[in-house]
């Protein structure tokens, strides 16, 4: 079920108290010469459904398009970004909003590294100052230590690499220029650096990994994996509630 695709009455006759709201995260940006650049929102929308089609507890609401990506530079063509407190904020008013029309826990599913800041900030300003909502983020390369392990193989810098080649080529193989792919491959340079750089300090291509040897197969693996544990999470987040029962919050002005 899409928020997007109901109108105003379905939404109010859904029962949002009862359902964990699903909010894809994604990017759009460079992906190498092989993958387009809203690669990370596609995959996150396709977590988010996949889930969904498992779970009548759930909802799905419109994907958040554009990350953070500065850490992709200008070099490469094609990203478009926000700034990490901007989509902090925009994630902070997804979850207002939602809880207007009565949706109380929420799942952001993020499909890309540079928008792991914004996410913790986002949450943890939602359980600070909003504890009548339940927020909480899923990186979908670190949903198990399998996952993680399949999708670090090529580097800890993740980026068009095999795992992520891999559930595109599962999910979407027309999309994916194949015979660039084989030749894409570019190592990760991070791994013993002291600071930051952007994107064109460390990759040749865009790329970060071995995407030559990514397969479908793996992919559906991978994708298969992945959606196992966001149903899991979200059958138990319907209706978790604190270990503990806590004093209600004293009305205080922030700024």
């Amino acid at each position: 079920m899409r928020w997007g695709e109901l109108t105003s009455t379905q939404i109010a006759d859904v029962g949002l108290d009862r359902r964990v709201g699903l909010v894809p995260v994604g990017a759009v940006e460079q992906h190498g010469p092989h993958l387009p650049t809203d690669t990370d929102t596609r995959v996150a929308q396709a977590i988010c459904d996949a889930v969904a089609r498992r779970c009548d507890a759930t909802i799905v609401l419109p994907p958040i398009a554009i990350g953070c990506s500065l850490g992709h530079g200008t070099t490469f063509p094609g990203t478009l970004s926000l700034f990490p407190d901007e989509l902090a904020g925009l994630l902070v008013r997804y979850a207002e909003w939602s809880a207007v029309s009565g949706l109380r826990r929420l799942i952001f599913v993020n499909a890309h590294m540079g928008n792991v800041a914004s996410l913790s900030a986002a949450t943890d300003r939602l359980r600070f100052l909003r504890p009548d909502l339940k927020s909480t983020w899923i990186d979908w390369w670190r949903v198990s230590p399998e996952v993680a392990a399949a999708a670090s193989v090529d580097g800890e810098d993740i980026h068009a690499n095999c795992a992520e080649t891999s559930i595109v080529l599962h999910l979407w193989p027309d999309i994916v220029d194949q015979d660039a792919m084989l030749t894409a491959d570019d190592p990760d340079r991070t791994s013993d650096l002291t600071f930051r750089y952007t994107a064109e300090a460390l990759s040749r291509n865009g790329v970060t990994g071995r995407p030559s040897e990514a397969s479908a197969s793996l992919g559906e693996s991978l994708f298969t994996a992945i959606v196992d544990v966001v149903t899991a999470k979200a059958l138990a987040g319907r209706d978790e509630e604190p270990p503990l029962q806590t004093p209600p919050n004293r009305p205080t002005q922030w700024i």
